[in-house]
């Protein structure tokens, strides 16, 4: 079978960065960012979260090829901001929202958990 190894698909090869930035010569203000060993699902939450900024003209993400374990993220902004500025931010803001996701998910199987042992 031609298929790589399952292990490449999420393990960032020795010397290799998870992130790497490349600025667009042609588009003001404008960025690619390419993320190692993510795929439609990170790539996806990222690219809505960037469109809730509203110093985020453009922001999409694309895979090259399914058998290369990475996206690759544009984004343009504002002159107010710059895209280095609007990725931290997204990740920043998704950080904490799945945080707040988190702590509502054990608050409520706590909850559950104390039901079942007072026989509700």
């Amino acid at each position: 079978m031609n298929a790589p190894d399952r292990y490449e698909r999420f393990v960032v090869p020795e010397g290799t960065k998870k992130v790497s930035y490349e600025r667009d010569t042609k588009i003001v203000n404008a960025a690619s960012f390419t993320v190692e060993r993510e795929d439609h699902t990170i790539g996806n939450i990222l690219r809505m979260q960037l469109h809730r900024d509203p110093n985020v003209l453009f922001a999409g993400y694309k895979l090259p090829h399914p058998l290369q374990y990475k996206i690759i993220v544009r984004i343009q902004t504002t002159s107010q901001s710059s895209p280095t500025q609007a990725f931290n931010q997204a990740i920043d803001d998704l950080d904490k929202e799945l945080d707040y996701l988190k702590k509502g998910f054990e608050d409520e199987k706590n909850r559950y958990e104390e039901k079942l042992r007072q026989g509700y």
